[in-house]
């Protein structure tokens, strides 16, 4: 082979040599040390603020019917769990249900609002007024006229969820990058393709984002109207328990029943985060870790 025939071959090596291809570089993992501390500290914080009410508790020698101590609490909820489990139940079952019917209302109606002007012309002033009235104000009337109070309290929670679903969908679909749009509308995609391929997928980071705030809202919905309905009589909640409990002056239970709507909300939290993080870690910014 002449030099002549070896200069094309010569050249691609060199070019390969000087411009090797990047290598896949994996994201980078967290530190056991970071991973231990996360769960840690807030364990240790929270022993530390138990121990300190207990603490108080005794050296004040507070009454049981004005500050029971963490011991009594424990107790009152190991002994009254079958009331306190089935009040659980009653409300995590209005809890799912208006967050599932949220999250579809709320998905369908924003495609339809960015899908035509005038319809968000109609209908924006409306989800606007159903939002900024106190669910507080209207639960007494929805309870009136409601066929049953299992129905008022679902209605309840899911007005509550439904506005963060909605709104946060829309601004997602309404932020698409407009040079994928006009890619779409090059290549000839129909309004639905466009919709199912971009938008959507665009979108997933702010439903997600107003996922994480519904499931919260609609258990704080749910506790609120069954405050409603317990005061007229009706409803046997975690709400409705809370307020047995006050009446009798068995504070220890109210505690105990206070504790699990906490847990509860920290719980969806915690799956609503998870969610997120699971469908948007290997591909958003907001949920990709890197070195710095």
């Amino acid at each position: 082979m002449t030099s002549i025939d070896q200069g094309p071959a010569v050249a691609h090596a060199a070019q390969e040599t000087a411009h090797p291809e990047p290598a896949i570089v994996p994201a980078p993992s967290m530190p056991v040390t970071e991973r231990v501390l996360r769960v840690a500290i807030p364990l240790v914080m929270l022993a530390g603020l138990i121990g300190l009410w207990a603490w108080y508790v005794a050296a004040y020698n507070i009454p049981k019917y004005i500050l029971p101590g963490p011991d009594l609490v424990l107790q009152s909820l190991i002994k009254d769990w079958p009331i306190l489990g089935t009040a659980l139940l009653v409300t995590l079952k209005i809890t799912f249900a208006a967050l599932g019917i949220a999250l579809v209302g709320g998905v369908a109606l924003a495609i339809l609002l960015t899908s035509s002007k005038w319809v968000e012309l109609a209908l924006s002033p409306y989800m606007v007024i159903l939002q900024v009235t106190p669910v507080v104000a209207i639960a007494p009337l929805i309870l009136i006229y409601a066929p049953s109070t299992q129905s008022a309290l679902l209605i309840c929670a899911w007005i509550v969820a439904f506005f963060p679903v909605l709104s946060n969908t829309t601004q997602g679909l309404k932020s698409t990058d407009h040079n994928l749009l006009n890619l779409f509308e090059l290549y000839g995609a129909s309004r639905w393709q466009t919709m199912i391929h971009l938008k959507l997928p665009a979108a997933l980071p702010y439903f997600l984002a107003g996922l994480r705030i519904a499931g919260g809202l609609a258990l704080i919905a749910a506790v609120v109207a069954e405050f409603a309905a317990g005061s007229a009589g009706a409803g046997s909640g975690l709400a409705f328990r809370l307020l047995e409990s006050q009446y009798r002056l068995n504070i220890p239970r109210l505690f105990a029943a206070l504790i699990l709507l906490c847990g509860t909300g920290v719980v969806i939290y915690g799956a609503t985060s998870l969610i997120s993080h699971l469908a948007l870690r290997r591909w958003h910014e907001s949920a990709i870790r890197r070195e710095n």
